[in-house]
């Protein structure tokens, strides 16, 4: 009976730290993206029709792109 190996204990205190934290930085990161998208939505329409027009575009050719691509890497 001594002979049977177990697993290394596991530290779940690392983890649940981090559980906590995780989070919270994920709430700052998205919202400092949403103030810059924001801000820079506001200083695009101050520009004009047709530099919002372009910028559609090229957001949308990008969303396309990124879409194809991950559909590609992943099948």
């Amino acid at each position: 009976m001594d002979d049977v190996r177990r697993p290394p204990a596991v530290t779940l205190a690392d983890e649940a730290l981090l559980g906590l934290v995780a989070p919270f930085w994920q709430l700052v990161i998205a919202a400092v993206v949403l103030a810059v998208v924001l801000l820079s939505t506001a200083r695009l329409a101050r520009r004009g029709r047709s530099r919002m027009t372009t910028a559609l575009l090229v957001t949308g050719a990008a969303i396309v792109g990124l879409t194809v691509l991950g559909v590609l890497v992943q099948g």
